[in-house]
């Protein structure tokens, strides 16, 4: 790869847009053939799909392709970029079971049905209406996911390689997804429930699931896969960790016009974090009622989000979550120092790391 590392990204980052444009192009036509009522259908996941994200998961899966010995390859880029697929069905059913209302600066997907429903004057429930539809829209990505990834071009024998790693990953997000729910019903706070629901939620599939469908879409020898796959966890899990870390500040701290999401969300909704967790940890007596108060609360406005803001942040958990991300990237990036990984490949995936922790607050 003789491209500076952003330049290269940025084109990757075009081409795996166009794939997605491309499949779901011909994705709506298929639907509008059915029956013209669909067409809203994928009006929404065209919309949720092609205007915005960063293809951090596909990135990440096409640079570790490449450092694993693979080819520029149109067919391979077309095959990563079904991980968005995935994303997306993860994000439809997060918001639906988070109860958000938003997602980019739009309303969420079953916000949207919902209101389509309202302005239609349709019959029954608005909200039954949003939430059917979904997590019909959510199973749907899932499947399509499967399909680009099937038909992408790639070789019989790559596509074979990949599938087992394939079917992991997604087992993985979805055990993820349900501690993450379980975590939300309990009554008490762990540092350790919380991390390991932070790997197995957001880490693994964002970041060291890509990297190792990178390897095996690479990579025919098993010998010599097993060392690439061994080298990308020690670089992907704790930098998968780090990335849900940051997501973790940004749901409490983020400005909204870089979220995409109201001011103190995860707060709103009563999630469990690590950043909750520490805080619970460090919280006296006084912290905690302020805590109990406004924590959780559906309706919690700005005063509330600011008292919760200032006991997370008097509390060190905000400075202790932040210390807690640079020692996982730095732990990450020694990683990459292996003889395998050259230097164009490490330029290439020390950038990736950079993009995914260093969003902005």
């Amino acid at each position: 790869m003789s491209q500076e590392p952003q330049r290269a990204l940025a084109d990757f980052r075009i081409r795996i847009q166009g794939h997605l444009t491309d499949y779901l192009a011909q994705q709506t036509q298929y639907l509008g053939d059915i029956g013209s009522e669909l067409i809203p259908v994928a009006e929404a996941i065209n919309s949720f799909l092609l205007d915005g994200g960063k293809r951090l998961r596909p990135l990440f899966a096409y640079a570790a392709y490449l450092a694993a010995g693979g080819s520029d390859d149109d067919h391979v880029i077309r095959a990563v970029a079904s991980l968005e697929l995935l994303q997306a069905c993860a994000l439809i059913h997060d918001d639906l079971m988070d109860a958000s209302d938003t997602r980019r600066n739009k309303p969420s997907m079953h916000r949207h049905f919902e209101n389509i429903h309202a302005t239609d004057d349709l019959s029954g429930s608005a909200s039954t209406y949003g939430a059917s539809t979904a997590i019909l829209l959510g199973d749907l990505a899932l499947v399509w996911s499967d399909q680009m990834l099937h038909a992408s071009g790639i070789s019989d024998a790559a596509l074979l390689r990949s599938l087992v790693l394939h079917d992991e990953m997604r087992i993985e997000l979805m055990a993820g997804q349900f501690l993450d729910i379980h975590e939300q019903a309990l009554t008490s706070t762990s540092v350790a429930r919380s991390l390991k629901i932070a790997r197995y939620k957001s880490g693994k599939y964002t970041i060291e699931r890509p990297l190792h469908l990178g390897v095996h879409l690479a990579i025919a020898d098993p010998q010599k896969r097993k060392i690439y796959l061994d080298i990308f966890s020690e670089f992907g899990l704790p930098l998968g960790e780090a990335f849900q870390l940051r997501d973790d500040l940004l749901g409490v701290f983020g400005d909204p016009t870089t979220t995409g999401k109201p001011a103190g969300d995860d707060l709103r909704e009563g999630k469990r974090t690590v950043l909750m967790a520490m805080t619970h940890d460090r919280a006296d007596a006084r912290q905690e009622g302020v805590i109990a108060r406004y924590f959780g609360e559906s309706d919690l406005d700005s005063h509330g989000v600011d008292a919760l803001r200032t006991v997370i942040s008097d509390t060190g958990a905000r400075e202790h979550v932040e210390d807690l991300i640079e020692k996982l990237t730095l732990t990450a990036l020694d990683a990459l120092g292996r003889d395998e990984i050259d230097a164009s490949a490490h330029a290439l995936l020390s950038e990736l790391a950079s993009i995914a922790i260093r969003r902005s607050l």
